[in-house]
């Protein structure tokens, strides 16, 4: 039997490579404290748009529609997650949506 090696496409080293890790390990991140406790629902939102924000400067990068489709979407509905929470907490919201 024949052993194929198969190429990687992606580009290795380069700043697409350190920021999909580095987004990559915040989408991690956010998921854990999504996790451990929904006190911590801000810095779940929060790390998750950094995530996301950088998978989209990736999709972008490599011209990939579907992670800049994915990523784009949900960070706008994250965003407004963001400051719906914010408003809520400062008590904002009852001014705004009136």
């Amino acid at each position: 039997m024949e052993t194929q090696t198969i190429e990687k496409v992606t580009p290795y080293k380069d700043i697409t490579w350190y920021v999909k890790w580095a987004a990559s390990i915040c989408i991690l991140l956010a998921a854990s404290l999504r996790a451990a406790s929904p006190s911590l629902h801000l810095y779940d939102m929060l790390f998750s748009i950094v995530g996301l924000i950088g998978w989209l400067y990736v999709g972008l990068k490599w011209n990939d529609r579907a992670l800049i489709l994915l990523n784009g979407v949900i960070s706008v509905i994250l965003f407004g997650g963001i400051v719906r929470h914010i408003l809520l907490y400062y008590g904002w919201a009852n001014t705004v949506l009136e």
